[in-house]
């Protein structure tokens, strides 16, 4: 039972307060006070404000329900980001994690964590409710289906919900993550302005997490923060060039797929036993499913079925990746790393997919060349393999 007696004499001494100049502020005698602190009586309900107000608490503060509080809202966003995770591509439980978030919110309201959280499962919602749409540019080039985009509400209030949040957002992983995910609406909505103006507010590649704790240590300490950032670094090149080839639809097919194979191949350069590509198997994934098309199209059918098998390996490892693991490395540039990783929540971890997914993004002729590579025995059996993985 909360000990209100306690708790106004603590914050009343805490303030270097007599009972009577407490009681002076609040308009009661001090007897009133000191009836309140040895337990006799309670504060008359209406005076609970005034006696928050006098000590610079909140009334929840007051009452000792602070950490009660936090620990509801932290425990409703957690379940809110679980929820919104089982949504990996497929609406499983969409419609029930945003009304969870919605009435955390009124239970909470203006709550940042919460608020974050609803932003981010609408952001979810637009894609796996209505999916991200491409057209192909006259001079043959990706772009984005602004048009579409623009009808999706669930992107409309949660491009609102970012604006709002990044007003107030303390530096810190939440708000670099609500920063990625609103210039991602930008883009998809064709606000390119207000992404350019996001962009310039954000620090340079140098200044970032990871490089910025190279500073923080040298000796073996500051190696293994430089590998630390190499390996970031490797991920987010290979991600670039797989953006470059499926962006640009001019480049000749055989040149597509070898640019993915390099994009692959800087895993190689930076750790040629291999350990640095066990931590990137999503990635590996994605650019092998794309690789494969690629290679069909070139006349390269037996590298294309190749490629199939490399993402049905990568991906049956990512599955196993079920908690968060330590990793070390035996190469000569990470073999001082030890990194923490996160569990893969995308559906790179899931084998059995991988048929429904490819080649992962929206290619030209997309249906076509499936069709054709149906025809071809290797693809059922592919398939049979992804399903026995599990």
């Amino acid at each position: 039972m909360i000990d209100l007696g306690e708790r106004i004499k603590l914050f009343r001494q805490r303030g270097g307060r007599t009972q009577e100049a407490l009681a002076g502020e609040l308009g009661v005698t001090a007897q009133a006070v000191s009836r309140w602190e040895n337990g006799v009586c309670y504060p008359d309900m209406e005076l609970i404000p005034s006696l928050a107000n006098a000590f610079g608490i909140s009334i929840d503060e007051l009452f000792g329900y602070e950490n009660e509080r936090e620990k509801r809202i932290d425990a409703l966003a957690e379940r809110i980001i679980d929820m919104n995770r089982k949504n990996n591509g497929v609406d499983e439980c969409m419609d029930e994690c945003i009304a969870l978030a919605r009435s955390a919110l009124i239970e909470f309201p203006g709550n940042e964590k919460l608020m974050f959280a609803l932003a981010s499962a609408l952001f979810n919602a637009g894609y796996v409710r209505r999916g991200e749409k491409h057209i192909e540019s006259e001079d043959g080039f990706d772009v984005y289906d602004v048009e579409a985009h623009r009808a999706y509400p669930e992107w409309q209030e949660a491009v609102k919900l970012y604006e709002k949040l990044l007003q107030t957002l303390p530096c810190g992983e939440m708000r670099q993550q609500a920063t990625v995910e609103l210039s991602q609406l930008y883009k998809n909505l064709g606000e390119s302005e207000k992404a350019l103006a996001l962009a310039a507010s954000a620090p340079r590649i140098d200044a970032s997490s990871a490089y910025l704790r190279i500073n923080a240590f040298d000796g073996r300490e500051g190696v293994a923060a430089c590998g630390e950032a190499l390996i970031e670094t490797v991920r987010c090149g290979a991600e670039l060039i797989r953006q470059i080839v499926w962006s640009d639809r001019t480049l000749p097919p055989d040149t597509a797929a070898r640019m993915l194979e390099n994009a692959l191949g800087l895993f190689k350069l930076v750790c040629a036993d291999g350990d640095a590509e066990r931590g990137m198997e999503d990635l590996r994934v994605r650019i092998e499913l794309l690789r494969s098309y690629y290679l069909w199209l070139a006349g390269e059918r037996d590298e294309s079925f190749s490629a199939l098998d490399n993402a049905l390996e990568y991906a049956h490892n990512v599955d196993k990746m079920s908690c968060r693991y330590k990793q070390s490395f035996t190469s000569p540039l990470l073999r001082h790393v030890c990194i923490e990783n996160e569990p893969r929540f995308d559906c790179a971890g899931r084998t059995a997919e991988l048929p429904d997914v490819w080649p992962w993004w929206s290619v030209p002729d997309q249906e076509c060349i499936r069709a054709e590579m149906e025809k071809d025995p290797r693809w059922q059996a592919w398939v049979k393999k992804t399903q026995s993985a599990q």
